[in-house]
């Protein structure tokens, strides 16, 4: 197997006497969509969050393409080219699709206008984001102008994850991108999530869905008393089997916890 393009060593985190993290390890293989799954409390949000530069590990090391990094925030881990579509989307409801897929990177007018007045080159952002909407097959949304507030569960999720495809130039992180959607709505985002990944992009999926994550995953890191207990193969496993090991139900063999 080819050199991890994301990977971790011995990350610890700690919440007061609470042990988040505890000397967990992680591997993300290039054009690879690996699922993370574990019990509520099992340390998949605090792993996410250190991979993404929400919060800083008390202890270990993370790699991005063999160099080892450092990430002071989410700005910093998306300047390494990580982009993560959070649980909650973090977009504002009130803004338009154009301006939701450019918060905090618009682009400006060239010039004194851009340089001095701050003035957006909109035509241009608008431009990027309806070829990156169609790149994806997201152009059932006409109006790119529009309120992010009049857009489905569905929609929205795609403008999400878009936008993430659209500036993630090496890994995507999606947190539960089908939690309170509908069938026809969690369909279209695992398509999108197959677009992704046919583009060569890596991405890591953290869902509690198992027919979701044994469709499009290629491998399942099972997290358990925050760390990884084991990596397994979806094709070689059953669901019942993973959620065995997610719960501590059963163990898994001893050559995948040594995965």
């Amino acid at each position: 197997m080819s050199e991890a393009i994301l990977q971790a060593r011995g990350l610890t985190k700690y919440y007061g006497k609470v042990t988040a993290l505890d000397r967990c390890d992680f591997d993300l293989y290039p054009g690879e969509v690996l699922a993370v799954i574990g019990d509520n409390g099992a340390g998949k949000s605090s792993l996410i969050k250190a991979l993404s530069g929400a919060v800083q590990p008390d202890g270990g090391e993370i790699w991005l393409e063999g160099e080892k990094v450092t990430f002071e925030s989410p700005i910093a881990a998306r300047a390494h080219g990580i982009e993560t579509v959070y649980q909650t989307l973090a977009m504002s409801p009130a803004l338009s699709i154009v301006d939701n897929m450019f918060m905090g990177r618009e682009i400006r007018k060239g010039g004194i206008l851009g340089k001095y007045l701050r003035k957006l080159d909109k035509p241009r952002m608008e431009r990027v984001a309806r070829d990156k909407l169609n790149e994806l097959g997201l152009m059932t949304i006409q109006n790119i102008n529009q309120p992010v507030e009049t857009l489905s569960g569905g929609q929205r999720q795609g403008v999400a994850v878009a936008r993430a495809a659209a500036f993630g130039s090496k890994v995507i992180i999606l947190d539960e991108p089908t939690a309170a959607l509908g069938v026809k709505e969690s369909r279209k985002v695992l398509e999108l999530i197959q677009d992704v990944k046919a583009r060569g992009m890596p991405i890591v999926l953290i869902s509690h869905n198992m027919p979701h994550v044994f469709e499009v995953a290629d491998r399942i890191h099972v997290h358990r008393l925050g760390k990884r207990l084991c990596v397994v193969d979806p094709k070689e496993i059953t669901m019942n089997d993973a959620v065995a090991y997610m719960t501590g139900a059963k163990e898994p063999p001893s050559e995948l916890a040594a995965a």
